[in-house]
């Protein structure tokens, strides 16, 4: 499915579907972010060692996602100035782990993830949805992350590019933009569904990949 050019009718304003997709993820986005790992991790519990263990798992769902690279007419929404997979990359050579596809094989819940972001690179709306959980996630719950594991475990700006992106209006105000974007698509009923659902599945599928790395 390629997301249509909008059809909304000059001088009526697009549905709040960022909005949507909030409210209906907010008991999915609670429940993936609750699991032990992540909270003992934010919480100071482990070390900068799982910090990597985390970091190298999602190199294999980013390097999945931003497989699909930019492509002709794509929607504003796909700015590929989010794209992390080269952060990631160099944060993991920081942290002394440059061989992470060896040292650190995706657990059988990352390979279920990255296999299905293959399998909807071609369907913008589903897409679109794990583009949203991810970025937008980055660019808030993920300066929170920063900021803690360089508390807890001192971890240098150097190893922690992943969250640091060259926006010139700052993640706030860029945050809006994206929204805005997002809405933009003017996306119909059934694509709205759609995008609600897949983004319930990617808060489901972070979810298991922390219950991974707590095993």
């Amino acid at each position: 499915m390629t997301i249509a050019p909008p059809t909304a009718p000059a001088g009526t304003a697009p549905l709040d579907v960022a909005a949507l997709v909030r409210a209906a993820t907010a008991d999915d986005h609670r429940n993936a972010e609750s699991r032990g790992f992540i909270t003992r991790l934010m919480g100071g519990e482990l070390s900068l060692d799982d910090y990597t263990r985390y970091l190298a798992q999602y190199a294999w769902v980013y390097e999945a996602l931003e497989e699909r690279g930019s492509r002709a007419g794509d929607p504003e929404v796909f700015d590929p100035r989010l794209a992390r997979f080269a952060a990631i990359e160099s944060d993991l050579a920081a942290l002394g782990a440059a061989d992470w596809r060896e040292a650190h094989p995706p657990l059988p819940a990352t390979a279920a993830y990255v296999t299905h972001l293959r399998e909807l690179a071609d369907d913008d709306v589903r897409y679109l949805a794990h583009h949203y959980t991810r970025y937008l996630g980055d660019l808030s719950g993920g300066q929170a992350i920063a900021a803690l594991v360089s508390r807890h475990y001192g971890a240098t700006p150097e190893q922690l590019s992943f969250y640091d992106f060259d926006l010139e209006e700052g993640p706030v105000r860029y945050k809006r933009r994206y929204r805005e974007a997002m809405n933009a698509l003017a996306l119909e009923p059934a694509e709205v569904d759609a995008l609600i659902d897949e983004a319930r599945a990617s808060f489901r599928l972070n979810g298991a990949v922390f219950e991974a790395l707590d095993a």
